[in-house]
Formats: C-alpha cells, structure tokens, sequence
C-alpha cells in the first residue's frame, strides 16, 4: 500500500492536546523521513464553554465534533485524541485506526500541603472536572468537598496554586507528558478511583476507506493497549457511558489473560456498583458486553434508570 503523498494532524489547541499530535508526527517521521507531517490547531466547543461542567454542556464529544469536521472536509487526514474523550459510538465513516501503548492509565493526586487523600481535613476543597472521580471521592471520602474544576491543565494547577482547591484529582499520564509529574503527591490506586475507558492511551480517528492513511498508521498501534481500551470502550457503550454516567472500566492483561475492572454509581457516591471479569484478550468487546451485564444485575440498572 503506497503511503498518502502527506498527512494533516488535527488536534485540540491545548497544550496536552498539541503535545499528543506532536508525539504522532514525531512517531511518524522516524518511521518516515521524507512523508511531511502536519498539524493542523481547531479550538472546540469544549475548549470554548470553561463555566460549566462538561455533563451540562454535552459530554465529551464537545472536544471531537470539529476535528471529525475537518476529517470529512478533507482538510486533515486523522485525527489524535486522548482516548478517554471519545464518544462511545463513532459517526457513520469514522474508525480508531490505532491506540498507541498506554501511558499509567491511574488517576492522581496534585498538592501542596497535603500527600494523600487520607490527609485531607474535612471540608477541605476537591477539584475535579469528573462526574466519575467526583462519584467514587464521595463515596470513600465523604467529608471532603468535591467541587467542579475546568480548563486545561496547566489552569487546573493554577487554581491549585491560587489556594482555590486544596487538592485536585488530574490523569496520571496527562501531568507526565507535560512535564509536571513532579506535581503529583500521590498514585491514586484503581480500587479508590477505577479510571475512565481509555484513560491514559491516544486514540488516532481516520475516516473509513482511507486504506493508505491506516497502512502508515499501523506500526503505532499497540495490540495489548487496544485490547484493554476496546474492552473498557466496550463495557461503557452497553452502559450508555457518558459524561452524564459515573462509570469506570479498567483493563489489564497479565499472563495472556485481560483482568477488566468496571463500575457504575450515582453521582452523589451512596451507591456503587463494582464488577470484574478475566478472559482472553482476543475477544475484548465481548469480555466488555459480559462485564456489562454482570453491573446491571449488581445494580448499576437502577442507578442508570434514576439518571436517564
């Protein structure tokens, strides 16, 4: 398959955003030398709307809508997204071509007085732009006061610093590929915070029939990563996972078999759901669909009812 004559990366403005596309183009012109790679900056309406959370506004689908745009025009040829930002379902002539190797997919901790959770005094001010982190802080740590917190994040730090949080809860992997793991206090552990589906793995979209684009694209992509996320994506798409959803799902493979975490709560954090399942990566969407089914039954049903 002879490789496209260039290839136009769209991306979010954001530095995390600008850093990932950049990782793309870096990957592809080792692989490529005399392929010209660009980038092409689009602001989204997610980028725009920073006063509300992002289950009022529309969900995460609010930081892809334009870049599919640009992928239907023609005036890019992918698209590079964290994972975790992508809708569920794809539109009509849309395909994930690859999913990079996963970065810690955990959550973390950032501040200045206080290196953990535990630590916090009550009352103490929570940040967190997540409908998911906020459910499950609540649940463990009721005498906290989990508050929403918007923007990038190096805005989210700054508020940090400004003495607006006494604490806020970021992605593991988006501090590190900034360079700000040294503000991380502490690793959040999964059974405290289970992360998103796809958190801490790049997603790159292409449109369907773009056979040149994913030939080039193919030695991205990781195999063990793409399980886990294709797993996690599974399990969130039979829950109807949103941004409106506290929903969770985690997977890890270990000795040939996929270990995936999953969990549904309401978002004031009294009910929680947990389930697990292990199977054969081969067939992640199916050990996603199953672990699905085994929620509803635990409970995650009513919880579901109670926010449609």
């Amino acid at each position: 398959m002879p490789l496209p004559d260039r290839i136009v990366i769209a991306s979010r403005k954001s530095r995390l955003a600008l850093w990932q596309a950049e990782h793309v183009r870096e990957r592809l012109a080792r692989l490529y030398p005399r392929l010209p790679v660009e980038i092409l900056g689009i602001t989204t309406r997610g980028d725009q709307i920073l006063d509300r959370s992002l289950a009022k506004i529309g969900g995460k689908g609010l930081f892809v809508k334009e870049l599919e745009d640009a992928l239907a025009a023609g005036a890019a040829d992918v698209a590079v997204h964290s994972a975790k930002d992508v809708p569920m379902n794809l539109p009509p002539g849309f395909a994930l071509a690859a999913i990079l190797a996963r970065e810690d997919p955990r959550d973390a901790l950032v501040a200045n007085a206080y290196a953990s959770l535990e630590a916090l005094p009550a009352a103490a001010a929570v940040g967190t732009s997540s409908l998911r982190r906020e459910a499950q802080l609540r649940s463990r740590f009721p005498q906290l006061d989990i508050r929403p917190l918007r923007g990038n994040v190096d805005t989210r730090v700054a508020k940090l610093d400004r003495g607006e949080y006494a604490a806020i809860v970021l992605a593991v992997a988006g501090l590190a590929r900034l360079g700000l793991a040294g503000r991380i206090r502490a690793v959040i552990d999964p059974d405290v915070s289970l992360p998103a589906a796809g958190q801490g793995a790049l997603a790159i979209e292409c449109r369907v029939g773009r056979a040149d684009v994913a030939a080039a694209l193919a030695p991205l992509h990781d195999a063990a990563s793409a399980a886990c996320v294709r797993a996690e994506r599974a399990v969130s798409r039979a829950l109807g996972g949103s941004c409106q959803v506290p929903l969770a799902a985690y997977g890890e493979i270990a000795a040939g078999r996929l270990r995936l975490r999953g969990l549904v709560a309401s978002p004031d954090g009294r009910r929680v759901v947990r389930g697990e399942i292990a199977g054969d990566p081969a067939d992640p969407e199916a050990l996603g669909a199953t672990l699905a089914e085994d929620l509803r039954g635990r409970g995650a049903e009513e919880i579901l009812a109670a926010l449609s």
